[in-house]
């Protein structure tokens, strides 16, 4: 039986022994042969389903979204492929962007107007913390 065992695939593909059983259980990583030890064996392009896992983790995609990749790549579908879900994500991340850039301008007004007590500033009309909007920026 040829292919990699869990410590040489994870090894190669910089993950941890764990992650691959957790990916198992997600069902991102098929189910791999076992040898007649009972050590799991890997057929080597699962190296390349690692690297693509990590990599779409930091691009921001849950390991559901990764999931819904991984199966729509299995089946060769294109429609509502990488394109649509890249596109969609690119839209979430500009929307934490803005969300980040009204979060770090509080912050500097806050700082600059040196508020040190969050319920006594709460009070104060020239307080720059916008506790009316807070759902609006944390959201």
């Amino acid at each position: 039986m040829t292919g990699l065992r869990s410590g040489q695939l994870a090894e190669a593909a910089g993950v941890n022994p764990q992650t691959l059983r957790y990916y198992e259980r997600r069902g991102l990583l098929s189910t791999p042969d076992r040898t007649l030890g009972g050590h799991r064996m890997y057929p080597p392009e699962t190296v390349t389903v690692l690297k693509v896992i990590k990599t779409a983790q930091r691009l921001g995609f849950t390991l559901d979204e990764i999931s819904d990749l991984l199966e729509i790549s299995r089946r060769r579908q294109t429609q509502d492929g990488l394109q649509a879900r890249a596109t969609a994500k690119l839209a979430e991340v500009e929307a934490k962007i803005v969300d980040l850039g009204v979060i770090r301008d509080a912050l500097r007004a806050a700082l600059t107007a040196g508020c040190d007590d969050l319920v006594a500033c709460s009070h104060e009309p020239s307080c720059p913390i916008p506790f009316a909007d807070s759902a609006r920026i944390v959201g």
